[in-house]
């Protein structure tokens, strides 16, 4: 199959959404391993908190005049409904968002917060209730992950990577339904071949791992996924376009657990000093996991942490401390 998203593709996205994304820094860190130098992406630091302002707003500029004139709709655990909103606000145009009812109260309350409409549904009908919407009311879809236009501009994030250092080693992506890495992947791949680019899952939610291992798409149950404390990773398929990208292009998947995503949360907390959401740590946490050697860049791909599992992670390890040193 040809491939839907090429690197012309991603230097294309570039220049269409400067104007609005940040190009986030390569940060290093201080702390890091002898033999594995680190730098941190901080996509946190984007307007919404996450790196998937990059390919919403591609997406909707490309298609601008039919934007305005019927509305959008997108489906999302939460930095998706966030960016999307926070974009049709920034471009008058009306936007519904369709959300698990599992959603963390503060990423609901944010995206209503931006002026858009939020329909709760159950897991098991949040990738399919937004394009019924479509149907019905004539919206135009912006899709998270399974679509050229939003995996291009995705991509940008691994085109500022190897511009900003052009001979790292590995890159380590988050992955969920696939389009960030997707588009990391080949946007590195076209620049630096031998550059290692990884994908990172949880254990509990490893359904791309299981994928790119066994060579075809595979899809997990709602009730397998959510069960990791990542949930802007609890996506239970890859979406097709991104397969594709990933399947040519990513070297590998590796998986972390539950107590790592919560560790490496912390450590970007104080010893980084990043507050990253689960989902954008998992990248941190495998380099921590890891033994490979040479530079090493981490994607971090959104800072939207519940304030209350924040503050649990950063003061119950302290607390443990304090009591084994008394």
């Amino acid at each position: 199959m040809t491939e839907q998203v090429t690197p012309a593709d991603i230097r294309a996205a570039a220049a269409r959404i400067s104007d609005t994304v940040v190009r986030t820094p390569l940060l290093p860190f201080g702390p890091a391993e002898p033999g594995r130098p680190l730098w941190i992406k901080p996509e946190s630091l984007q307007p919404t908190a996450a790196f998937k302002l990059r390919g919403a707003y591609n997406k909707i500029k490309q298609s601008l005049p039919e934007a305005r004139e019927r509305g959008i709709v997108a489906h999302s655990s939460g930095n998706h409904a966030r960016s999307v909103a926070w974009l049709a606000q920034r471009l008058g145009l009306r936007a519904v968002i369709v959300m698990p009812d599992t959603a963390p109260p503060n990423k609901v309350d944010v995206v209503r917060e931006l002026g858009a409409e939020v329909v709760l549904v159950p897991p098991a009908l949040r990738d399919t209730h937004g394009f019924v919407l479509a149907e019905q009311h004539g919206y135009l879809p912006v899709p998270p992950f399974d679509d050229p236009a939003v995996v291009a501009g995705q991509g940008t994030v691994g085109l500022e990577i190897m511009e900003d250092l052009p001979d790292a080693d590995v890159v380590l992506v988050p992955v969920s339904g696939g389009g960030l890495a997707a588009g990391v992947a080949t946007a590195v791949k076209a620049l630096r071949p031998r550059t290692r680019v990884v994908g990172v899952e949880p254990e509990l939610a490893a359904d791309a791992e299981q994928s790119l291992r066994e060579g075809r798409r595979l899809a997990w149950e709602p009730e397998q996924t959510y069960r990791t404390v990542a949930d802007g990773l609890r996506t239970h398929g890859l979406g097709q376009v991104p397969w594709e990208q990933i399947r040519r292009h990513l070297d590998e998947i590796v998986t972390v657990s539950e107590e790592q995503i919560l560790d490496a949360v912390r450590r970007l907390a104080l010893d980084a000093r990043l507050v990253s959401e689960p989902s954008g740590a998992v990248t941190f946490a495998a380099y921590l996991a890891g033994d490979t050697t040479g530079k090493h860049v981490a994607i971090l791909s959104g800072g939207s942490v519940n304030p209350a599992l924040l503050a649990r992670v950063l003061t119950e390890p302290a607390r443990e401390e304090a009591l084994h040193e008394h």
